[in-house]
């Protein structure tokens, strides 16, 4: 690469290391570089678990269970889901790997009467999407969705199997039920070397004089 580029060993080091920290190749010591795998994608057209995105007949998505259990809310998941602070609410923490490596750090908080019957079902290998609807019978409507680039700090960085630092997608999700009522506060890290987000996007028709019909976020 040296020679094809004309440039020196330690600049082709320092590009390799750089692509390396943006997830594109990965550096295997005594093998070579390498480039990395496509990355799954899930779509933000609809409200999807992950194992939903990616059910092909096999399981796909193994979760590994961090914290499951009822914790006071804090101020922040109190205000998001509407409840008073130190209201109990159920507290999950799960890995979330797709074809046996992590993809994603996952912590939710739940409403208490939503998630305590959460604590007796399978948090392994279900999406917590699917046990609300399919077990407690409990319609999803929508949900308020934010999205940003962060870097793993070290105890991410660990549990996620990347380099302290690397790039991360952090979703933030609140989740509602058909009626409206907020009851899942999701706080999602994926891993920037294997995720991806994408969806298709539709302009909004601007009425003269009276500017853009927004449509209601809930609905």
């Amino acid at each position: 690469m040296a020679a094809d580029f004309a440039t020196s060993r330690n600049i082709v080091r320092d590009a390799l290391a750089l692509l390396r920290d943006e997830g594109l190749v990965d550096r295997v010591p005594g093998a070579g570089t390498f480039v990395v795998s496509d990355k799954a994608v899930q779509g933000l057209d609809r409200l999807r678990g992950l194992a939903e995105t990616f059910e092909t007949g096999s399981d796909r998505v193994v979760n590994r269970v961090l914290l499951a259990e009822v914790v006071p809310a804090t101020p922040i998941v109190a205000e998001r889901l509407e409840l008073e602070p130190a209201t109990p609410v159920v507290a999950l923490e799960r890995i979330r790997y797709l074809d046996g490596a992590p993809l994603s750090l996952d912590a939710s908080y739940l409403t208490a009467d939503v998630g305590a019957p959460l604590l007796d079902l399978d948090l392994t290998g279900c999406d917590v999407f699917g046990l609300l609807e399919a077990e407690l019978g409990l319609p999803l409507g929508s949900a308020a969705v934010s999205i940003e680039a962060v870097a793993a700090d070290p105890t991410v960085a660990e549990l996620l199997e990347v380099r302290p630092g690397s790039p991360l997608l952090f979703l933030e999700r609140l989740t509602y039920t058909d009626s409206g009522r907020p009851i899942d506060l999701e706080y999602v890290r994926y891993r920037g070397d294997r995720f991806s987000l994408s969806g298709r996007l539709h302009r909004i028709p601007v009425t003269p004089n009276r500017g853009v019909t927004e449509p209601n976020e809930r609905g």
